[in-house]
């Protein structure tokens, strides 16, 4: 699946994986790829800006660590991003909910379908 697809839903994404605990950029490519069955297999030059972004935002906090002799950033949730991947969630269940009652030609739980033209 395409970036262009995702787009306004990827930041979200990304704080969704990082609420399982800390990880370096790759390690949240390589986690999209696999929560989603390789659905979204996202290059770097998707994902890092978006960490970059989302650090500045106060969403996550990164920090440089030493692995195998290799500098990485690990990024964590801070207690903003937490807050923030709350209204990610409930965002996205009523858009769901929303598109699948459009798609599906239902009405959205709780309400009455529109009226016909």
């Amino acid at each position: 699946m395409s970036a262009e697809v995702l787009k306004g839903h990827l930041d979200g994404m990304i704080l969704a994986v990082l609420a399982d605990g800390p990880r370096h950029g790759y390690g949240v490519i390589d986690a999209l790829r696999t929560r989603t069955g390789g659905r979204f297999d996202l290059p770097k030059g998707t994902i890092y800006p978006a960490l970059h972004r989302l650090e500045q935002a106060g969403l996550i906090d990164g920090a440089w660590s030493r692995e195998g002799g290799r500098q990485r950033r690990t990024y964590t949730l801070s207690a903003a991003g937490h807050r923030q991947l709350g209204q990610e969630r409930a965002s996205w269940r009523d858009f769901v909910a929303a598109v699948g009652a459009l798609m599906e030609g239902n009405a959205v739980m709780g309400e009455e379908p529109w009226p016909a033209l």
